[in-house]
């Protein structure tokens, strides 16, 4: 019995769900998911709409990637950039972009007070509300590190339960409206 509830503990997922140790027949991840790919170019198109520029600067990132960003600051020269090794990113499973805004000559801008459509608001927040609008989640509303730039789509899926293996369906939505 005690194994019983030690297993229950240990592999079951906060809905409640059993989940397998590792699911060993999972691909690799080498894209984005193609509902997050659908919804960045939306982002896109929607915030060109109210005269705001993004640039997706990332999209899936490889674990070796995300690595050598996680060494940033660390080993390897330049600021702390992220405190997510490789596989514990969202970007590692194809569910996360970064932006960035570009003014009016083209150059890619990482201001959160820039107002490049000239309406009295950060066109950072405006784009980060229509992104949350649509699907994303947004990592400038995380409580501990704030990633102004990182949008994501879990689909309800844990990083313990991407990194054994499971993956959102092609055709899953995200829920919308939240933020």
């Amino acid at each position: 019995m005690a194994l019983i509830l030690l297993l229950y503990f240990f592999y079951n997922d906060e809905a409640g769900r059993f989940l397998p140790f590792v699911n060993k027949n999972t691909p690799p991840v080498a894209e984005l998911h193609p509902v997050v790919l659908e919804h960045a170019e939306k982002l896109v198109e929607e915030a060109a709409a109210i005269g705001i520029s993004v640039l997706i600067t990332q999209g899936h990132r490889s674990e070796e990637e995300q690595n050598e960003l996680y060494n940033k600051g660390r080993t390897s020269q330049g600021a702390i950039v992220t405190y997510a090794r490789g596989g514990e990113s969202y970007h590692n499973y194809g569910l996360a972009i970064d932006f960035a805004l570009l003014n009016a000559k083209g150059k890619a801008l990482w201001d959160l007070e820039y107002d490049g459509n000239r309406n009295g608001k950060s066109d950072w927040h405006e784009v980060a509300a229509l992104a949350k609008k649509i699907g994303f989640s947004w990592g400038g509303d995380w409580k501990g590190f704030k990633d102004y730039p990182h949008l994501q789509m879990d689909f309800g899926y844990s990083i313990n339960e991407l990194s054994r293996g499971f993956r959102p369906g092609p055709d899953v939505q995200p829920e919308t409206g939240g933020g």
